[in-house]
């Protein structure tokens, strides 16, 4: 009996050492379970402020494709991923680092990040997950959508709090390739930000827990508090290098090359307002090779909601500019602008115009087309005769209008997908669907479905957030909450 009892111990003490030994094999004691704030900085910087997206281009009306049906395009997309969870758990790591290593300076900047991603998920979809997001340690995988109200709710305050906490430290910044360490550039990103965020909620100005206009007076009445964009140094952008890995997003990209082409509608504007930007975003057009490249009617366009077929006859015909060839044989080309001096100049003219706050709305009008041209180069001599252009001028009657059209030709390539999001608030410019090839009923998507992964993963929290938002269900014409006239 004893020998018995003695093996069986002898089997459970080997049990106890393998495990315990597989337990040790499975951490590399190569591999660290900790990371440098400096380095996950690094990583989001380079996902959030790389903003040149020719989806969104397309979609814009912009550019065309030439070589096939591009969805974006022809407005029949349906739905959109959570990958910008992923850039998320970086920002929760970045949180956790921070207070690891006693670096508030780091907390500080993932409140912004966490800000900067989750409006572009709700920008997206409408209602998603944010509180209980992004909680797997602690047994969350499920999380519960909050509702778009107040998640921008809790992004106004996190945007508040990370300006005073850049405010009050002395702490330097590493890994920082964006603004090399400059607490101010910091804080001016935060509020300027924190002004698109407002004028995105414009149709909010009476919601008195929002307090849109007043959040807006407040960081305009207080620059030393509150201080904002002042020229184009301050922008928030990711310069590219000839370098593998930090190239521009499209060099001797073949598509780019061979594919893409001027939309018709886009060309148009630029020609009428003589805007001397055109020469910058297109090359002239096969068929007037004989103009020089200065001559505005040396360019032309396709119609992006025209079919294919049609499209490809006119390039075959010469009639179409491609897009400027710098965008594909520059390796370096310009930088991507997530946020720049340009937009928030307009967005401050659109504020003033509404009268949320008491400021010059063509004096930051002006300053906006200004910081803009000096973006693509534009000599001050050419820059001074755009400006004083009738064309040019605000009205009494068009004030809006003339702004938001600025505004749209300043975000050529840059900004992701703002330009959409702002002419999907505004109406403004009218994007073309006339053409035959245009889908959803020739109707521009107001949303993106929600991603076939939480029906399969998380369906009781999706299908309650899609049933207390979109009476006629999950597609791309529901208008999400920040859309509706309060």
């Amino acid at each position: 009996m004893k020998k018995i009892q003695y093996i069986i111990l002898l089997v459970i003490a080997s049990c106890i050492s393998a495990c315990s030994s597989f337990e040790e094999m499975q951490l590399d004691p190569n591999r660290t379970t900790q990371a440098s704030p400096a380095l996950l900085l690094t990583n989001i910087e380079t996902k959030a402020f790389n903003e040149v997206q020719l989806s969104a281009g397309l979609a814009s009306r912009y550019l065309v494709y030439t070589d096939g049906v591009s969805l974006n395009q022809y407005y029949g997309w349906q739905r959109s991923s959570y990958q910008s969870y992923d850039h998320l758990r970086q920002v929760v790591k970045l949180e956790q680092e921070a207070q690891r290593t006693n670096q508030p300076v780091y907390g500080a900047l993932a409140k912004f990040f966490r800000s900067y991603f989750a409006i572009g998920l709700t920008q997206t979809f409408g209602d998603i997950p944010y509180t209980e997001s992004l909680k797997g340690d602690e047994g969350m995988f499920t999380p519960a959508y909050d509702k778009q109200e107040d998640i921008y709710l809790s992004v106004l305050e996190e945007l508040k709090e990370a300006n005073q906490m850049l405010a009050t430290t002395q702490e330097s910044i590493t890994g920082d390739v964006v603004y090399k360490g400059d607490l101010k550039k910091w804080q001016k990103l935060v509020n300027s930000f924190t002004l698109r965020v407002l004028i995105n909620l414009s149709h909010k100005e009476r919601n008195t827990k929002l307090g849109v206009k007043q959040r807006f007076q407040e960081i305009v009445n207080d620059p030393a508090k509150f201080p904002i964009f002042t020229s184009n140094a301050d922008n928030a952008s990711l310069t590219f290098y000839d370098l593998e890995s930090n190239r521009y997003p499209y060099f001797n990209n073949n598509d780019m090359k061979t594919a893409y082409y001027m939309d018709e509608t886009f060309v148009a504007l630029l020609q009428n307002l003589q805007d001397p930007r055109l020469p910058k975003f297109a090359d002239p057009a096969p068929k007037a090779a004989n103009l020089p490249a200065e001559n505005l009617a040396a360019y032309g366009g396709v119609k992006g909601s025209e079919t294919l077929d049609v499209n490809k006859a006119r390039v075959v015909a010469g009639e179409a500019s491609k897009i400027a060839s710098r965008y594909y044989s520059s390796p370096t080309n310009e930088p991507s602008i997530a946020i720049g001096y340009a937009e928030v100049q307009f967005i401050l003219a659109e504020a003033a115009a509404k009268g949320w706050v008491n400021a010059n709305a063509e004096e930051h009008y002006k300053k906006g087309i200004e910081a803009s041209m000096l973006f693509y180069n534009i000599p001050t001599a050419a820059i001074a005769a755009y400006l004083n252009q009738p064309e040019v001028q605000l009205s009494a009657g068009n004030k809006l209008a003339t702004i938001l059209t600025q505004k749209y030709i300043s975000f050529f390539m840059n900004s992701g997908w703002q330009p959409f999001y702002e002419q999907r608030r505004t109406g403004l410019p009218a994007f073309d669907v006339s053409g035959d090839g245009a889908l959803n009923q020739k109707r521009i998507p107001k949303r993106w479905m929600y991603p076939e992964s939480e029906f399969n993963l998380n369906r009781p929290h999706v299908e309650a957030a899609i049933a207390r938002q979109y009476p006629d269900g999950d597609n791309i014409n529901s208008i999400m909450w920040i859309l509706k006239e309060e």
